[in-house]
């Protein structure tokens, strides 16, 4: 009897023990639940601080207004103001102070065939005006009626002003093919290269040489181009021009208007083209350090800075309509003067593109790598996938070895390692384009991505179950 009362006694304790321990797993469980909750609710301060100052106080000031938002958004906002100023800086800086910089801006302009037809235009021009053709045409017909040729005279005098338009029209034809030629692109080349110093004359206010400010247009002297053109029409047997005198027309670059309201503040961007771009990084780090949320304050940041250039870009197209419609026909025909602006301003569209890709690289970075639900989705659908690629590989006999273990050990230096890489060729590339831009990154995912398929972890060692104790106690 004793022991089946022991049993009975045994089966009861154990039973008991099975209860208790189903009881504390689910108070356990409820726990945790209560706890995920609480977490997932913003605490209120006095519920923090239980209505009192005691020892929990600063869980409840974490939630109270502070000084570094404020602060935070202000650097920021500072920062993205400034980049498109610091573009603007580094541009003008550039067309002044390095002459190959701006000779490799203009050169292009003598290849486009409007900035050719207006040149042709208006040497042809200068040259019909002093050669006279129907002048002298009647001239020689008085002089043969003198001589007795009347007939020949006034058949002559009949045709002098079909003679002057043939003349003119064969002066024009030879005027555009020089214009075209190479002799024609290299000089253009080297006068703006000799007039480049008058550029800095003429953002300064001085306006002698041959870049000059006349009548609210800065303008490029073309008596070399027409000493070169009065030459080859010279050598073609068109030597009536020889009696041309020296003149020095002037051709339109683009409007001086604002180049005059910008007098006063040149000196300062031309010596402000490195201070502005550091200011503006610097504003933005700051903005990015002081934030309670450094990822929310660096998404904000590349959007900001993006959007800044956007909005750069929106100014210069703005600007762009306002130096069309200032540009009368008769100073420039609309096609060239068109040319003349893009050709100016491609160099910070160039820019302007590189940093709005920069920026929205930066916020998408900065997004994904979150604690978002999908951001996290993303990530561990790319580590799913590259998991399945090393699984498959190993299945196949493909095994990183050691250096799997050694890369996973060292993934985090190696990431760190991999984004300053490519930060450093971006920085030091020559002139980085937006499309450069964007294959960096691509290709910093790739290596990326490779890193996280050949890091295998280690293989955790089996647990094996306890082994049970002897029946019966």
């Amino acid at each position: 009897m004793s022991d089946g009362g022991d049993g009975a006694a045994k089966d009861r304790l154990t039973h008991d023990a099975g209860s208790l321990a189903a009881d504390e797993r689910a108070e356990l469980e409820r726990l945790r639940a209560e706890v995920a909750l609480l977490r997932s609710r913003p605490v209120p301060p006095d519920a923090a601080s239980g209505g009192r100052g005691g020892g929990a106080a600063g869980t409840g000031r974490r939630h109270r207004p502070g000084w570094r938002g404020p602060v935070a958004t202000l650097c920021i906002v500072l920062g993205c103001i400034l980049a498109p100023v610091s573009v603007l800086a580094v541009w003008t800086a550039n067309q002044v102070s390095d002459t190959n910089r701006y000779v490799e801006n203009v050169a292009p302009l003598i290849h486009d065939p409007a900035v050719q037809g207006a040149l042709t235009d208006k040497i042809t021009a200068q040259i019909n005006a002093r050669i006279h053709v129907q002048a002298l045409t009647n001239q020689a017909a008085t002089a043969l009626k003198d001589k007795g040729l009347t007939r020949v005279g006034t058949l002559l005098q009949t045709f002098s002003g079909s003679l002057a338009g043939a003349v003119g029209g064969f002066i024009h034809t030879q005027v555009a093919k020089i214009v075209a030629s190479p002799q024609v692109a290299n000089l253009w080349v080297q006068v703006n290269r000799r007039a480049h110093a008058q550029v800095v004359k003429a953002l300064s206010g001085q306006g002698n040489g041959s870049i000059t400010i006349s009548n609210g247009q800065v303008v490029l002297n073309l008596g070399p181009f027409i000493e070169t053109v009065k030459k080859d029409l010279a050598a073609r047997g068109f030597t009536i021009v020889n009696s041309i005198p020296a003149i020095n027309p002037t051709f339109p670059l683009f409007s001086a208007k604002e180049l005059v309201k910008a007098q006063s503040g040149y000196r300062l961007l031309n010596d402000m083209k490195i201070v502005l771009p550091i200011l503006s990084l610097l504003l933005l780090g700051a903005g990015i350090y002081v934030a309670r949320s450094h990822r929310r304050a660096l998404i904000g940041a590349g959007l900001g800075f993006a959007a800044s250039m956007a909005l750069l870009g929106i100014a210069l197209a703005i600007a762009r309509g306002i130096y069309l419609n200032s540009v009368p026909d008769s100073v420039l025909p609309a096609n060239a003067a068109a040319v003349l602006y893009d050709t100016l301003v491609r160099f910070i569209k160039d820019g302007l593109r590189v940093l709005l890709v920069v920026g929205l690289i930066v916020a998408i970075a900065a997004f994904f790598t979150g604690p978002s639900a999908t951001a996290v989705r993303t990530r561990g659908a790319f580590s799913g996938g590259l998991g399945w690629m090393r699984a498959s590989g190993e299945r196949a006999g493909l095994r990183t070895g050691p250096v799997g273990l050694w890369t996973f050990e060292h993934r985090h230096a190696l990431r760190i390692g991999t984004v300053a890489l490519f930060a450093v060729i971006f920085v030091f590339w020559g002139r980085p384009t937006a499309v450069v831009a964007i294959v960096l990154a691509i290709l910093l995912l790739v290596v990326l991505g490779l890193i996280e398929l050949i890091g295998r972890p280690p293989v955790k060692p089996a647990v094996l179950p306890q082994a049970a104790g002897p029946p019966g106690g």
